[in-house]
């Protein structure tokens, strides 16, 4: 996300002058308390990552072991995203009551307790109420560490927020792959889980002294703003600046609509290979377990790689052209490879998914963050909202289209998401038009 640079003297996030010597032609560096902060950020993303990420190549076995079907498992995973959109309601108010970078380490204790619990579910709805916790505790988390990520980005005077969603996609990977392995390894999921809880429970000590200090800075009003405050009279609900609000909302509206259409469809590319890629490769290709993993594995793989690029090939060609080969990956490798019995077709063509979409989610937050008329925290909590519709809608669907035709081609739907992708990547144009006028 785009911000212009601070003052050379523009205070410190702790709220001490900031003596540094600016760069010619730049910010100036960051300070020892930014870089700690900017390594609290990268934890916490990683922590997020690899808690779910533990999951995901052991549902088949989860699923076996309780004795679902397909639609039954794909209505308990999207028990999670129903967690997240109840919790997202209120996600920002409690980060403006305790820290966003407090409530984020919170989150990692409490899913340093639930990811456990996971391995305890004997039937549907215990598994359903544990993936609703996890859902409930990912949307806080989701919405603090990226509003401290931003704190910490406005400190730096330049764009950072990608390589923190690349260190999400790193701990996507890292989960995946160690889950596999486990998996493979025939190591029992109890064991499994409790060690990853007692992992996220170190982790989340280890942030705690690395985050920065005081209130979030965009819902703490700076001294000029509040000697404002202090002596300018009430504004009037029908006075201009009111009614300009409300238009500045109304002309809002579509752009974040489509936005959080649009992530949405991301939602579904990434969630498919989470929740239903092992189990497909297993059902319809006759993969092991070990080797079915790597569906999950090869997409995050390929997104990470592509989230550390993603900043210098969206500034160079732009967000638009960029969602729109983006949308192309996504939908034509998959297309092909699932008309074909071929494993290794299969999970390249999630390679290319996580190719295609790796960029998606940071542009929408920048887009969402640059609509004129709304504070840029404001849209991003409502597409982020929005987006979460798409993981609440793809497991179960897919889960229901796998039992009454097959896995195959609930999968396809990713495929559909693709093309939609293609089809409304100009949403991203304003946010184009902003940065060629940033750079200037």
């Amino acid at each position: 996300m785009t911000e212009s640079a601070p003052p050379a003297h523009s205070p410190a996030p702790d709220g001490r002058p900031d003596t540094s010597r600016p760069r010619e032609g730049g910010p100036p560096p960051p300070s020892a308390l930014l870089r700690r902060a900017r390594a609290a950020v990268f934890l916490l993303f990683f922590i997020n990552a690899i808690a779910y990420a533990n999951i995901v190549p052991r549902l088949p076995e989860i699923r076996d072991s309780i004795g679902l079907s397909n639609t039954a498992l794909g209505t308990a995973i999207a028990a999670m995203p129903v967690g997240a959109l109840v919790a997202g309601l209120f996600a920002g108010a409690m980060g403006a009551r305790i820290g966003s970078g407090r409530l984020a380490a919170l989150c990692a204790f409490g899913f340093a307790a639930a990811v456990p619990l996971v391995s305890f579910a004997s039937v549907w709805a215990v598994l359903a109420c544990c993936l609703f916790l996890l859902g409930v505790l990912d949307a806080i988390m989701d919405a603090a560490m990226n509003t401290h990520g931003l704190r910490v980005q406005r400190g730096y005077g330049r764009s950072i927020l990608s390589s923190f969603h690349g260190l999400w996609s790193v701990g996507a990977v890292v989960g995946g792959l160690l889950s596999t392995t486990l998996a493979g390894a025939d190591v029992p999921l109890r064991w499994h889980l409790l060690g990853i809880g007692a992992l996220l429970a170190v982790l989340g000590v280890a942030v705690w002294p690395l985050l920065l200090p005081g209130r979030d800075e965009d819902e703490a009003p700076t001294s000029a703003d509040a000697r404002q405050t202090e002596t300018a009279p009430a504004t009037p609900e029908s006075s201009p600046a009111a009614t300009a609000a409300r238009a500045g909302l109304k002309a809002a509206l579509l752009p974040l609509l489509l936005l959080g259409l649009l992530l949405a469809m991301s939602s579904v590319v990434e969630d498919t290979p989470a929740s239903w890629g092992s189990a497909l490769l297993q059902d319809d290709y006759g993969a092991s377990a070990w080797l079915a993993g790597f569906a999950y594995v090869a997409f995050q793989t390929a997104m990470t790689i592509a989230r550390f690029t993603g900043d210098r090939v969206v500034d160079r060609y732009g967000r638009v052209p960029v969602a729109r080969v983006g949308g192309l990956l996504i939908a034509v490798p998959l297309s092909l490879a699932l008309l074909t019995h071929s494993t290794p077709a299969v999970i390249a063509a999630f390679a290319c998914a996580g190719l295609g979409a790796a960029t998606l989610f940071p542009s929408a937050m920048h887009a969402a963050a640059t609509i004129p008329g709304i504070r840029s925290s404001d849209g991003v909590a409502v597409v982020s909202w929005l987006a979460r519709v798409g993981f609440l809608a793809a497991p179960p669907l897919v889960g229901l289209i796998g039992d009454r035709i097959s896995l195959r081609v609930g999968v396809a739907m990713i495929v559909v998401a693709g093309l939609l992708i293609l089809a409304l990547a100009k949403v991203f144009a304003p946010a184009d038009r902003s940065m060629s006028e940033a750079s200037r």
